[in-house]
């Protein structure tokens, strides 16, 4: 057993993505972790997932196996760095996890510090990735505000709902995830006009009045 899928073992549960560049084993260099991951790869101890991506294979019933999901993958990639969080999903996706549009997306946006241009294209395991650079730097306290804040900005280009029932939806969510219009108002400044249009529309503008 190699010194690298000991320590894979030991600090990865099966079908957890592994993501290369942030490998760092004292005594490795990134050349031997390199190599000794493809004879892991060749052997089928460790799998492939796209590139500069590995996971431990979970058993599985079916031939092929089990492997981790394109949102897993990308969680682990763009999301978050080490314990902290970094990003967040963005555009249709998270229009449709909102339950405002049935459009299942052909892609997904991410918002992400560890983008490296404002506005970049990639793909991963043959999925259609769009990443972008955040306004002001993702944390866990204001990641909420700015995913929300970026949907409201085109709610009335994607929404299939309207009038009540968007109302409604946007202040459910907003409960859902303890967001008051005060949580949103600092970041007001980094969104074009639009912006105020929609609060003022959906009334969410009056969320803490009306609730």
């Amino acid at each position: 057993m190699s010194n690298l899928y000991q320590y894979l073992k030991e600090n990865f549960k099966e079908n957890e993505p592994i993501i290369l560049t942030e490998l760092q084993i004292e005594g490795m260099t990134g050349n031997n972790i390199r190599q000794q991951l493809k004879k892991l790869t060749d052997a089928g101890t460790v799998k492939r997932f796209d590139t500069g991506i590995y996971y431990l294979p979970r058993k599985s019933v079916f031939k092929s196996g089990s492997m981790p999901s394109v949102e897993k993958v990308l969680e682990y990639k763009y999301l978050r760095d080490k314990d902290q969080l970094c990003g967040y999903m963005s555009g249709l996706l998270f229009f449709n996890q909102m339950g405002l549009t049935t459009q299942v997306p052909m892609q997904y946006e991410i918002v992400s510090n560890k983008a490296t241009s404002d506005y970049r294209e990639t793909t991963l395991a043959k999925s259609r990735i769009i990443i972008r650079s955040p306004k002001i730097p993702v944390t866990k306290d204001n990641y909420t505000a700015l995913q929300f804040l970026d949907m409201l900005k085109d709610v009335d280009i994607y929404s299939e709902i309207s009038g009540k029932e968007l109302q409604e939806r946007l202040f459910k969510y907003m409960r859902a995830v303890n967001l008051k219009i005060s949580d949103l108002e600092p970041y007001f400044i980094y969104y074009p006009d639009k912006l105020y249009r929609n609060l003022i529309e959906t009334k969410v503008i009056y969320n803490d009045i009306l609730t």
